[in-house]
């Protein structure tokens, strides 16, 4: 009977993914939206049993998703599918969600590694020439002309050009935020779903309180002074590392400042409102931004909320 219901619980979840999945490929507007809820049947699925019946769900849901889906079909499946699977068995090990968060960043990054090697090598696809023939395309001679704008052709060339060369730059540490990202929309999304149906979530601790390890700190401090000192040329192997070392480092400093600056409101009792705004002017505004990054260092090298603490 145990084994029975386990297959009429495999069996409905994958019926709910396949309906997803034709959502999300046959309807696109819909599904550019729906599709970070494709992971919850296999997170439901891997919370609940053990490593061999999720084996053979998992590969269920790949002939399934070829069946309903074709190549598409399969490539969705296994992107969010493996992360599902991997979010749903730290789940039944009680891991913390900063772990799930971890390693399931981890898997979607693999798979848009997996996913641009494939299209690069077996398509003959180049991302990066495609989106500059977008660029190119968006705004043409002719509209210019025609727009009375001839003189801005070239200023519109050289932006757009700029526009590629950073995107090459700084591709790794897109491809990592974009995974964490990803990542933390699925766990939003996913987990008041999964609850329902009697999967055990651990909640998020207060952002205020987030410490991040001191450790970052001295990473950045490392990579930006490796920067000024060596100065690597531009198009060198260690310019990208250090270049993007530092943007991704820099990025978690902020929100170790932000988390700092919501700590201080909290603690002298101003509107969380203000922090929000705050929050989305940091990644606006420059100077605001480096005034968070400025705060985020200090909290991390000084310990400096203490000073804030209300006594007891």
């Amino acid at each position: 009977m145990k084994n029975v219901s386990k297959l009429t619980e495999g069996a409905i979840l994958l019926a709910a993914f396949t309906v997803l999945l034709l959502i999300t490929i046959y309807v696109p507007l819909i599904g550019s939206f729906l599709n970070v809820v494709l992971p919850a049947p296999f997170i439901i699925f891997a919370a609940k049993n053990n490593i061999k019946n999720i084996a053979a769900f998992f590969l269920a849901g790949i002939v399934i998703s070829f069946i309903a889906g074709s190549i598409p079909g399969l490539g969705l499946m296994l992107f969010y599918g493996a992360a599902g699977v991997v979010i749903g068995y730290m789940l039944q090990k009680n891991k913390s969600r900063t772990a799930i968060l971890i390693s399931s960043s981890l898997i979607l990054m693999a798979g848009m590694v997996i996913y641009y090697v494939v299209i690069t090598a077996f398509m003959k696809i180049d991302i990066i020439q495609e989106l500059h023939t977008v660029l190119n395309q968006s705004m043409s001679e002719e509209m210019l002309k025609a727009m009375g704008r001839e003189g801005q052709i070239k200023d519109l060339k050289e932006q757009n050009a700029d526009l590629i060369k950073m995107i090459e730059i700084y591709a790794p540490s897109f491809l990592i935020m974009g995974s964490i990202l990803i990542s933390f929309i699925i766990q939003w999304v996913c987990f008041p779903v999964v609850k329902r149906f009697g999967v055990n979530v651990k909640i998020w601790g207060k952002f205020r309180n987030l410490s991040l390890p001191k450790s970052l700190l001295w990473y950045y401090l490392i990579a930006l002074g490796t920067m000024l000192l060596f100065r690597p040329h531009e198009g060198t192997y260690i310019f990208s590392v250090l270049i993007n070392a530092r943007y991704i480092l820099e990025n978690f400093l902020i929100f170790q400042g932000l988390a700092f600056l919501f700590f201080i409101f909290h603690q002298k009792s101003v509107a969380r409102g203000l922090g929000v705004f705050v929050a989305i002017l940091s990644f606006t505004i420059p100077i605001v931004r480096y005034i968070i990054l400025l705060l985020g260092i200090t909290d991390l090298g000084f310990d400096y909320r203490k000073k804030f603490e209300k006594k007891e």
